[in-house]
């Protein structure tokens, strides 16, 4: 059942992302030298990374054939970006369960239950670091259309509030803290689930 819960949650990634290669195909096609290689708009790590002067510059100089490579390269680390997303999600979700069974817990299976719970919290921590990078790090894309309310936009909004709740759920957990803990983290838990909703509609 659980290999083919996977297989459809591939599946549907493949799906929604099948028909980018063409969509590059033809900009490329219709790009000549007057259009602009890189979009005016770039966050600060797609500028440090990919940018005009950028560090990647050395080896991946900015002409036509290299942005088409960079493309491909963005593509494929936003759909491990999204595949990440949902191990995240339920890491997250298995995380939350663990926790709630820990406030209640005493003796033996106390010290069993946190365990577990810190396991799923290093779990958690490592999914969720690797999905930002694949998102902070990708080449920016050709075009950046982000320019009205859009279920992207939404998504990028969204993952300040989680971000922010992800670097407070964990400051809380070394406090001992338990309800503004669990604050936390089902702020984040929320947020993130709405920006795995969000970018999928």
């Amino acid at each position: 059942m659980r290999s083919f819960v996977l297989l459809l949650f591939l599946s549907f990634f493949f799906a929604s992302t099948y028909g980018q290669d063409d969509l590059l195909k033809d900009v490329m096609k219709t790009q000549d030298s007057t259009v602009e290689l890189l979009p005016k708009k770039m966050i600060l790590t797609q500028r440090i990374f990919w940018g005009e002067h950028g560090l990647m510059r050395p080896i991946l100089p900015l002409t036509q054939a290299k942005r088409e490579k960079e493309l491909k390269l963005r593509r494929g680390m936003l759909i491990a970006h999204q595949i990440l997303g949902f191990a995240t999600l339920g890491a997250m979700i298995g995380q939350g369960m663990v926790g709630s069974k820990l406030y209640n817990a005493t003796g033996q299976n106390y010290r069993n239950l946190k365990d577990i719970h810190e396991g799923l919290a290093t779990t958690v921590n490592i999914t969720y670091s690797t999905t930002a990078f694949m998102s902070l790090f990708a080449p920016p894309p050709l075009i950046n259309r982000d320019k009205k309310l859009s279920s992207i936009r939404l998504h990028k909004w969204l993952a300040i509030v989680h971000m922010s709740g992800m670097i407070a759920t964990n400051l809380l957990a070394e406090s001992g803290n338990r309800r503004l803990h669990r604050a936390a983290a089902y702020t984040t838990f929320a947020s993130f689930g709405a920006a795995v909703i969000a970018i999928k509609f």
